[in-house]
């Protein structure tokens, strides 16, 4: 394992006290979370255990990825498929543009600002192996945190099809990690059958 900056945890530090104040909670293994704390944490661990490697860019990147994206609610903007697209899209340069403040205070030079802000932004997916790396975390996050709370909301085909294209974006030791995912047994059952 690499030896990292020690600008590092004091980053970290600052983006979950920023991400600590988001209203929506969610059990995460077992404890009561603000939701954005939760996708950071979770995300980094993911990115740590992919990657034992990581750079601060890319362990910063995973913790930010969705940096007050409670501020933001999918709800401003209009139903369907090309709107959410456009809020997921306009809250990956909001995270991006956001988390230089928080890089920058701490101390980090622009190499590393901009290095973060292109891997939340998924600047060069399918061609830069640490863009995926955060993708990859970013699924992995969300099969965790959010399948469990859609799967009585939504008709069974539709959580297919909502699994088959989260999977389709990750990588084949992400998949293979999914097993590892502290999720329950009807969660694992849509995920097989999904990718049957």
């Amino acid at each position: 394992m690499r030896s990292l900056s020690p600008l590092l945890q004091p980053a970290i530090d600052a983006i979950d006290a920023a991400n600590e104040h988001d209203p929506t909670h969610v059990v995460v293994r077992g404890t009561p979370t603000p939701l954005a704390l939760a996708h950071g944490w979770l995300a980094s661990e993911w990115v740590r255990d992919l990657r034992p490697d990581a750079t601060d860019a890319l362990v910063l990147a995973a913790r930010a990825h969705h940096l007050r994206r409670w501020e933001v609610p999918r709800s401003s903007y209009p139903e369907g498929r090309p709107a959410y697209l456009r809020w997921r899209r306009d809250q990956k340069l909001r995270h991006a543009r956001d988390v230089e403040v928080i890089l920058r205070d701490v101390g980090y030079g622009d190499a590393v600002v901009e290095r973060v802000q292109a891997l939340i932004r998924r600047d060069n997916l399918g061609t830069d192996a640490d863009v995926q790396v955060v993708e990859d975390a970013a699924c992995l996050v969300f099969i965790e945190t959010q399948l469990a709370e859609m799967a009585p909301r939504f008709e069974r085909e539709h959580l297919l099809e909502v699994i088959r294209k989260t999977t389709r974006k990750m990588s084949p030791a992400a998949l293979e990690a999914v097993s590892r995912l502290a999720i329950g047994d009807v969660e694992r059952e849509l995920i097989a059958a999904a990718l049957r």
